[in-house]
């Protein structure tokens, strides 16, 4: 997130990142989008999305709605 990038898991692969983990140890969610937060040109945190669902896919509809959350709470911690 310091290079103020957006990351995207588009399907279950081992490149989604170990954000949680079940009793077991074993990564619960399969594709995800992290968008972060930026506010006077600082990352101040992100927003994550994240699917259960064993075959979904993360597209533009998720991306935008993450992209969305994250200027909005951007635009609140303006000083």
């Amino acid at each position: 997130m310091e290079d103020k990038e957006v990351y995207t898991s588009k399907e279950n692969s081992d490149k989604a990142m170990p954000i949680t983990k079940n009793d077991n140890q074993e990564r619960k969610n399969n594709a995800q989008i992290v968008y972060p937060i930026i506010s006077n040109g600082d990352t101040i945190g992100t927003v994550i999305l994240m699917s259960k669902e064993a075959n979904k896919k993360m597209d533009e509809v998720e991306k935008k709605v993450a992209q969305s959350a994250a200027t909005f709470l951007g635009s609140q911690m303006d000083i």
